[in-house]
């Protein structure tokens, strides 16, 4: 599934204490959780058409117990990806800065 179009999740990263954003039509986005989400989607777009795809990015809020109503901010989690994503990203973000 494109990094567009994800279904609705909800989740609780333990260690870091950051909850994913829960997106559907019938939850209200803050101002920095819809920023967020865009810049999500607009980095997903530019790494596709590189060829590249971080399958777990997300976005979420920085603590566990924000609801999507009360953010008062929230964050681009990018993710794990493999090594050889990452020497392509790497290559593609080098490539970009002319190096």
């Amino acid at each position: 599934m494109p990094p567009t179009q994800r279904p609705p999740h909800h989740s609780v990263t333990p260690s870091a204490g950051h909850t994913a954003i829960v997106t559907g039509p019938s939850r209200p986005r803050t101002p920095k959780v819809q920023e967020a989400l865009d810049a999500r989607d607009a980095l997903a777009d530019v790494l596709s058409q590189a060829g590249l795809q971080l399958p777990a990015m997300d976005v979420r809020t920085p603590w566990a117990g924000d609801g999507e109503g009360e953010s008062r901010y929230a964050l681009v989690h990018l993710g794990v990806c493999s090594a050889p994503v990452a020497l392509q990203l790497a290559a593609v973000i080098a490539k970009g800065v002319g190096s």
